[in-house]
Parts: structure tokens; C-alpha cells; sequence
């Protein structure tokens, strides 16, 4: 186990290499490179396109601090013509600086994010990707990062709970499969985004994408989760996936982990857009997890164990694909994948102790407060493309909010997981301790 974790490790430090090699200049009005000199009397730059050793001079428009201009740091300018002119009218760092307190708050969004990934299934990405948004990472960075940390973290978790006895592997294998076509389409699509409209238009896209999925799904979980625990914990099979499985299209398949026989045709298209919103928002767990439940007729336990398996297979083949774009921060795939694999064994360990209605509260109590966080950051966005004008001040106010809030969700998510994971614990030791007085009383 050792060797494979350490082999994975050595491919993510060769994907960043590749990023940086194959980061080409962004099409269109937009440019990634490096500012190498600022004059400030002129309101000008000398720029470095990457891929090019050539240095071109560009003048900045007057709305942009000269003082929070960084030389020699990877960023995104965007240019306007203005006057018959090419203007600098942005520039985006596309990594950022590490402080103590940004670190800090990125293990912490790591550990988090693997708790959640070992309890629910999910890679953590509706944790990990908003998280590191909230600290200015832009998205389509944050996306690239987060895929490339998950496939080793989701093969962690996919051995720790296969050892329980609840990953269908077949049904992973075969769901995987289709998630990696998606996952390619998915990148283009984001692609498509970044190089149309830039790192802002990049950002409004997951976010508006966010918080559409988090509330739909998100708040569907949680009303099934909430009715199944009115039955006692059991939520049976869902009346959707029994009448799919009723459907006999050839080729049949039956998944004996899963206790579930269904057609090969209705397993695809949940495995395609678990793929697709993996490389688009880098998000596919609450695409994937309630797919296997409502679609295919997987249990909660069993479809958040199989999901970590999808995770590493299109993961890895994603991950290669973000870093021939030059998109992949090593600092934060590397701190969000140590701190997260710690959480994700504790994560993975706690559904052995807990009902499986429980795995739904949690998924969806995080949902919807991501979802909350992301809603409040989506004006900035759409005051950066011009499409919303608000005062500067109420800007800073709802991003601090979303911050806060999205410190909350994880906080919220972790209490409620390691809170469920203890009784469950402590429950279990009782019944023990019950067995054994009347073993005992039964010798005597």
C-alpha cells in the first residue's frame, strides 16, 4: 500500500511539471504569463506570454493598485481595447500566496474534505473547490488542483472500505468507464469558459454551477434522508431505480455487492455526468452517490464506498489532462491531499458505526450551506464582466460572508460526522459489554 501511495505521489509531482512545460498563452483577450517589470510613472508593464521568451509592454488601466501588482508570479491579464488601444484591465494571480493563516486554512479544508470523502462517497470536491475559492484561487485552478489531489486520496478510501466489505467494485469499474469520457468533455467545456471569458467568467460559471446542483441535489438528499429516518433508519429501494431495474434492455448486469441487477444502459449516463461535473466543477461524488442510489438502487453505504472508486479511475486520466493545461497548483495538491488523507481513513471508519440515514443528513446538511457561500460570491464575478455594477463595500461584505459561511459548512460537516462516528462507537461498546453479562450469565 505504501509503493502505490508513494508512486501516486511521484505522478502528481510529474503532472505539475507538465503543467508548467505546457502552459500555453490563453486565447482570445486573455494572456497567462509573467509580469517581470512594473513602471509605475507610466502605468505600464513588461509581460512574458508563457511558452514564448519574448517580453511585450503593456499599459494598465488607472482602476488597477499598482502596489498589488506581483512581478515574477504565474498570472492572467485580461486586455480591452479601449481608444483603439490594448488596455490591462485585470490581473489575476493564478497561484497564490501561502501565509500562515491561508495554510492553515487549507489543511484544515483538506482534512475536512477527506472526512467527508471517506463518510458520503464524494471526493470532498463540493468542500475543497469553494474552499479554496474563498482564499482567491481561481476556479479553473482550483478545479485542476482538487482532480489531481483525488485520485490517490479516493484510492485510500476505496481499499479502506472495500476491507468492509462495501465497495461493489464491479459496478465502480464499469461507472468509471463512462465518467472518464465525461471527464474529457468536461474539460473542454471548462477550457472553453477560461479562454472565452477568463479567470472571472471561469469563476461565475462553477459558482452559478454550484449552487444550481448543491440546492437540487443537496436538498433532495436531505428530505430522503429525513424520511428515512421517520421509518427507522431503513429507506429500502427507491421507487425509481425499482422500476428501472424492472426494465430488461440487454446487456444485464448484476452487481452482487450492490445486490442490485440492472441494464448496462442506465448505468452509463450516471457514470457520463459524474464525470463531466468532475472536470467541469471538479465535483462528480453528489452526482455520482445519489446517481447509484436513486438511479441504479445501490445502498447509501454501498454507493458512497463505489463512488471512491469512480473517483480514482477518472481521476487519474483527468489529472493528465489538467496538467498538459498548465493549470495544476502542486502547493495546494499536495497540502489538501496530506491533510485529506488522514480524513478520509477517519471518514471511511466512522460508516461502520453509524445508520446509513445519517450519511444523507450529512451530505446534505453540506450542500446546502456550500451552496449559501457560493450564491454570496457570485455578484463579484458578475461585477468583474461588467454585468453587475454594486459599490465596492457590499462586494467585500458578501465575500467575507461567503467565507465565513463556507468555514461554517466545514466546521458543520465535521462536528456532525465525528459527533455520529463517537455514539455510534460508544453504542457499539454497550452492546458488547450486554452480550458479554449475558454470555457470562449464561455460563453461570
Amino acid at each position: 500500500m505504501k509503493k502505490i501511495i508513494s508512486s501516486l505521489l511521484i505522478l502528481i509531482i510529474c503532472m505539475s511539471f507538465a503543467s508548467a512545460a505546457f502552459a500555453g498563452g490563453v486565447r482570445g483577450n486573455f494572456k497567462k504569463g509573467i509580469i517581470t517589470e512594473l513602471y509605475p510613472e507610466e502605468s505600464t508593464i513588461v509581460f512574458t506570454p508563457a511558452g514564448t521568451g519574448e517580453k511585450i509592454h503593456l499599459q494598465i488601466d488607472k482602476s488597477i493598485a499598482h502596489d498589488e501588482i506581483r512581478l515574477n508570479k504565474q498570472v492572467i491579464l485580461t486586455l480591452k481595447d479601449i481608444e483603439d488601444k490594448e488596455i490591462v484591465t485585470n490581473i489575476t494571480t493564478m497561484f497564490i500566496g501561502l501565509g500562515l493563516k491561508s495554510l492553515a486554512f487549507i489543511l484544515f479544508v483538506g482534512f475536512v474534505g477527506g472526512l467527508v470523502s471517506g463518510f458520503i462517497g464524494s471526493g470532498g470536491a463540493f468542500v475543497l473547490t469553494p474552499g479554496m475559492m474563498s482564499l482567491g484561487v481561481p476556479a479553473a485552478v482550483a478545479v485542476a488542483s482538487n482532480m489531481c489531489h483525488k485520485f490517490p486520496k479516493a484510492m485510500v478510501g476505496a481499499y479502506k472500505r472495500f476491507k468492509y466489505g462495501q465497495v461493489d467494485l464491479k459496478l465502480g469499474l464499469i461507472m468509471g468507464a463512462s465518467a472518464t469520457v465525461g471527464v474529457q468533455l468536461g474539460i473542454r467545456v471548462q477550457e472553453f469558459i477560461f479562454n472565452r471569458w477568463g479567470d472571472a467568467g471561469s469563476n461565475l460559471y462553477v459558482s452559478l454551477a454550484f449552487v444550481f446542483i448543491l440546492v437540487t441535489v443537496g436538498g433532495y438528499v436531505f428530505y430522503d434522508a429525513w424520511k428515512t429516518a421517520k421509518r427507522g433508519g431503513d429507506g429500502g429501494t427507491p421507487k425509481l431505480a425499482q422500476m428501472i431495474q424492472r426494465i430488461h434492455i440487454p446487456p444485464m448486469i448484476t452487481f452482487k455487492t450492490a445486490n442490485v441487477r440492472i441494464s448496462l444502459w442506465f448505468t452509463i449516463p450516471v457514470g457520463f455526468c459524474t464525470g463531466l461535473m468532475a472536470a467541469t466543477i471538479a465535483v462528480g461524488g453528489f452526482v455520482g452517490v445519489p446517481g447509484m442510489m436513486y438511479v441504479v438502487g445501490a445502498s447509501s453505504l454501498v454507493a458512497s464506498a463505489t463512488e471512491l472508486v469512480i473517483a480514482f479511475v477518472m481521476g487519474c486520466g483527468g489529472s493528465i489532462k489538467w496538467a498538459l493545461s498548465g493549470l495544476i497548483d502542486i502547493r495546494l495538491t499536495l497540502l489538501i491531499l496530506a491533510a485529506s488523507l488522514f480524513g478520509v481513513q477517519l471518514g471511511a471508519l466512522g460508516t461502520t458505526y453509524v445508520k446509513e440515514h445519517m450519511i444523507k443528513v450529512v451530505m446534505g446538511t453540506i450542500m446546502l450551506i456550500v451552496a449559501v457561500s457560493r450564491g454570496l460570491a457570485i455578484p463579484r464575478y458578475l461585477n468583474d464582466l461588467d454585468l453587475l455594477s454594486l459599490n465596492e463595500g457590499l462586494i467585500a461584505f458578501m465575500s467575507r460572508a461567503s467565507f465565513i459561511i463556507m468555514a461554517f459548512a466545514l466546521l458543520t460537516g465535521a462536528v456532525i460526522i465525528l459527533t455520529s462516528m463517537i455514539k455510534g462507537m460508544r453504542k457499539t461498546k454497550e452492546l458488547e459489554k450486554e452480550e458479554e453479562m449475558v454470555v457470562s450469565h449464561g455460563k453461570v
